[in-house]
């Protein structure tokens, strides 16, 4: 399987980034970026080095322009608005160590004020000494979903993108709610692109700060699945186009300081960079 997917990936890659293939929901592998272009908000579709501005509603019907921006330079947008960020806790069975697995999956909200683009700066907030980053595989949801199945689920999903559910174990210790440890501002770095037609369940997974390999793994190792999340939540909540959903992270986190780069890289999707400020 890791074999025929590298094969896959080789393939589709080109100058490190994979060539969008085919229109959304067509089953192709496609990728989407936000951007901005003369002052306003504009998504595109990647091909090669090129993003390629579209006309229409990604939630809906689009075509790809004849407007082409080279992606070097650009400046990468979050790739939604979303109305609400939820994310889940103990996902990865290595990250949960010795506490039981959860019989539901553990859903806490982060703010759509926390999320911060490619490139932007994550900032440790005064009054936390213990800040970790966390890889993870972000759902974007494509279509108003409530009380969906979960083998229906996978119609409300747009596609993925990458994600880093910063963290400050400090105030997650000391607070009763994670309202700061995960929800301070700049404390949830996503994009750069939206991922879709690739099988969620099967992504290498890695995070590195300042080059060195800090998580690495496989979605194929969460607890529950995209489609299993998705259900879930809309028993309860109501989901809309563009929310996020951040699916956990897995293994152990370590610190970061000022000055660190972050790159959470997911395959299928890209590398999510970001440096770290005070």
């Amino acid at each position: 399987m890791k074999g025929l997917r590298r094969l896959m990936q080789t393939t589709l890659l080109s100058s490190s980034i994979l060539v969008a293939t085919g229109m959304a929901g067509e089953g192709m592998a496609t990728r989407l970026v936000r951007f901005e272009s003369n002052g306003n908000p504009t998504y595109g579709v990647v091909e090669g080095d090129k993003v390629f501005a579209l006309e229409g509603d990604i939630f809906g019907d689009w075509k790809k322009t004849e407007e082409a921006h080279n992606l070097e330079g650009l400046k990468i947008l979050i790739p939604t608005e979303p109305s609400k960020v939820l994310a889940l806790a103990g996902n990865y069975k290595d990250h949960l160590g010795d506490i039981p697995v959860p019989g539901n999956p553990e859903i806490f909200y982060k703010l759509p004020t926390t999320l911060i683009a490619h490139g932007e700066q994550i900032v440790i907030h005064p009054g936390t000494e213990e800040v970790h980053p966390e890889l993870e595989l972000v759902v974007v949801i494509g279509k108003k979903t409530k009380n969906v199945s979960k083998d229906n689920a996978l119609d409300h999903v747009l596609g993925v993108t990458c994600g880093n559910d910063v963290s400050a174990r400090d105030w997650q210790r000391g607070d009763r709610q994670w309202w700061r440890a995960k929800g301070a501002d700049t404390f949830g770095p996503v994009g750069p692109f939206i991922a879709t037609g690739i099988d969620y369940g099967a992504l290498d997974i890695e995070l590195r700060v300042n080059g060195e390999v800090r998580q690495k793994s496989d979605t194929s190792h969460m607890i529950f699945g995209v489609a299993e999340i998705v259900s879930f939540i809309s028993q309860f909540v109501t989901l809309e186009p563009g929310d996020l959903i951040f699916t956990g992270t897995p293994g152990k986190t370590r610190g970061i300081s000022p000055g660190d780069t972050i790159e959470v890289e997911i395959e299928g999707i890209g590398t999510l960079k970001n440096t770290v400020a005070r």
